[in-house]
C-alpha cells in the first residue's frame, strides 16, 4: 500500500512556531528522500541563509558546518505531513533553485 503522504502533489507545510513560512509539494520519492517543489512565503526569508549555508556545506563535504545548520533547522521548525500531522525526526533541504528534498521518520 501506498503511503498517501509521499503521493505526488501531496502538500507538507514547514512552521515556524505557529506560522507557516513554506509549502513543500511532493514531485516524486525516491527513497529514502522525498523530493518536492518548495514555495517559499515571506517568513522563509529568515531562514534562507540557512538553508544556502547548509547547501553549500554539503557540497563542500564540510560536515560539521553541515550538521550545525541541521541543528539550528530542526530545533526552530517544524515539518507537517500533509494530514497536519507534526514529523518527528527529519532531515530537510531547501535548495536555491525552488525545490526541496527531505528524508523524514514519523
Amino acid at each position: 500500500m501506498t503511503n498517501p503522504n509521499l503521493s505526488p502533489g501531496s502538500i507538507w507545510r514547514l512552521h515556524h512556531g505557529d506560522q507557516e513560512i513554506a509549502r513543500l509539494t511532493v514531485t516524486e520519492t525516491d527513497m529514502p528522500w522525498t523530493h518536492a517543489k518548495a514555495e517559499t512565503l515571506p517568513a522563509f526569508e529568515e531562514f534562507r541563509p540557512v538553508f544556502s549555508e547548509q547547501e553549500q556545506a554539503l557540497d563542500a563535504d564540510d560536515w560539521e558546518r553541515a550538521e550545525v545548520c541541521y541543528t539550528r533547522i530542526h530545533s526552530a521548525l517544524t515539518l507537517m505531513l500533509p494530514d497536519g500531522a507534526p514529523v518527528a525526526e527529519f532531515l530537510l533541504r531547501i535548495y536555491d533553485d525552488g525545490t526541496a528534498a527531505c528524508r523524514w521518520t514519523d
